[in-house]
């Protein structure tokens, strides 16, 4: 996300790409110091604790990254007196909704991933006024691990795959939100916000589009459920959000996620 923001938004602004070589957001100190050094504008806030399970068994380092050190981000930015855009995720939400969720809706994390995401929201809120939070899902980029890098590499050695299809949502390709974050920096509508790309399909949906898509026809994809798959982190079964106060405030709306899917695939 952090690698491909920093090519989008350098076409418009100087901009700073800060890495955990640089500073370690959990050391307080530091963290504010270096954000008064570089004095931005605006922080886009990207470094996060993201390994949903782990953080069952791990739950202080999960805090740690995404409270504390978001928190620690916040101060330099109250500090140096720039705007915040935090990337915050659908797994604040507890998936019992039947329609997609809003912005005003409220927060129920099924685990320690989406409870250490939404405190880093409340501390954001707290310390700098002028700051966006954006929530987004099921991303996948080319500079990292990814679902879709997963589904192709097993499926070079496997004749079936086990995918769950009780967990509906959003593909979001890291391209696309970099471009929809452009439109935010700069801005002065301050909020929080929801952002991903356009369609929803469960698991199951996306691991036969990824194969299609890539030219895997040998490969089967069979449902399972979440239960059956026995993960330490409970997974929210619907996690779709509305778009449409982001699309309507900054005028900008992502393409299909089959759309993106494909754009990734190109450029692998």
């Amino acid at each position: 996300m952090g690698s491909d923001l920093c090519e989008v938004l350098a076409s418009r602004h100087d901009v700073a790409g800060v890495d955990i070589e640089d500073v370690d957001i959990t050391m307080r100190d530091e963290t504010r110091e270096l954000v008064t050094k570089i004095a931005p504008n605006c922080v886009v806030h990207c470094a996060a604790y993201t390994d949903v399970d782990r953080s069952e068994s791990e739950p202080d380092k999960a805090f740690l990254v995404n409270a504390q050190g978001t928190g620690n981000v916040a101060l330099g930015c109250r500090d140096a007196g720039s705007t915040m855009v935090y990337i915050s995720t659908d797994y604040v939400f507890d998936g019992r909704a039947k329609r997609p969720y809003r912005e005003d809706d409220t927060p129920s994390p099924l685990g320690v991933y989406g409870a250490s995401k939404l405190e880093g929201e409340k501390r954001v809120r707290e310390t700098v006024p002028e700051h966006f939070i954006v929530r987004t899902s099921w991303l996948f980029g080319l500079h990292g691990r990814n679902f879709v890098d997963t589904i192709i590499r097993l499926g070079q050695d496997r004749d079936t795959l086990e995918v769950v299809n009780d967990q509906v949502g959003s593909p979001t390709f890291t391209r696309d939100l970099s471009r929809g974050l452009a439109s935010v920096v700069g801005s002065n509508e301050f909020g929080t916000y929801h952002a991903c790309n356009d369609g929803t399909c469960s698991w199951l949906d996306f691991a036969q589009e990824i194969l299609r898509a890539w030219g895997n026809a040998k490969t089967k994809v069979l449902p399972i459920d979440s239960a059956k798959l026995g993960r330490p982190a409970k997974r929210p079964a619907m996690s779709v959000l509305d778009t449409s106060l982001f699309q309507s405030t900054f005028g900008f709306s992502m393409p299909h996620w089959k759309d993106a899917l494909a754009e990734y695939l190109e450029l692998k």
